[in-house]
């Protein structure tokens, strides 16, 4: 069973995520409100998950993220805030954040966040990638033919990293292209070997580099 900590200085909103979070099958290992707690907590615990707000008292998400990245635990930050300013999506990311949503997102759409950065993916907001790749990315004019970067990948890896590109998870590719989700992980793999890429936050500033996420 998936674990999860949660880290926010508001009651109700940690009560409406455990709620979320159990009624899907999680299991909620701990609540903290705030980052020194969240720290002490994911030290204790260990869960797969720790989803972290941004602003809070004493030590921000921020700062609890750089820790728990740097403390030799196994847990991964899901950052969840209201909050999708550049500065906030580069600096999580930069802190070691495996992945970044909004408050808004949905139940379905958390719930499957959780679950897929507790199995080593990387969950983007579509808003997240939209100012990710207007910060880091200058849109190239359209070209002919397949970058020559990309040399590398088969017709099928291409098409993976264009939905990568569009900030798709794992199984919305899967359900797209109609193959299987251990496929599409073999695929991702192979993505991120080939081009050299250190994590999918590369793979999709690449993809809008290179032209290919616009591309259909």
């Amino acid at each position: 069973m998936t674990s999860v900590i949660i880290a926010d200085d508001q009651a109700l909103v940690r009560d409406g995520l455990r709620l979320i979070l159990e009624l899907a099958g999680i299991e909620v290992a701990g609540e903290a409100v705030d980052g020194a707690e969240a720290v002490a907590l994911v030290r204790a615990a260990r869960p797969d998950v720790a989803l972290m707000d941004i602003r809070m008292p004493r030590m921000d998400g921020i700062e609890a993220t750089r820790r728990i990245a740097l403390a030799g635990v196994p847990t991964r930050v899901l950052v969840l805030t209201t909050f999708d300013a550049d500065e906030h999506v580069y600096e999580a990311l930069r802190a070691g954040a495996a992945g970044f949503l909004l408050k808004d997102a949905g139940r379905e759409r958390l719930v499957e966040a959780v679950r897929t950065t507790a199995a080593g993916e990387t969950p983007l907001a579509p808003s997240v990638v939209d100012r990710l790749v207007g910060h880091y990315v200058r849109r190239p004019p359209a070209a002919v033919g397949r970058p020559p970067q990309l040399e590398a990948l088969s017709d099928r890896e291409l098409e993976v990293l264009r939905l990568i590109g569009a900030g798709r998870s794992n199984p919305e590719i899967a359900d797209e292209l109609v193959i299987s989700l251990a496929t599409v992980k073999s695929h991702v793999r192979h993505i991120l070997a080939k081009l050299a890429l250190r994590d999918r936050v590369q793979a999709v500033v690449l993809a809008h580099e290179c032209g290919l996420a616009g591309a259909q």
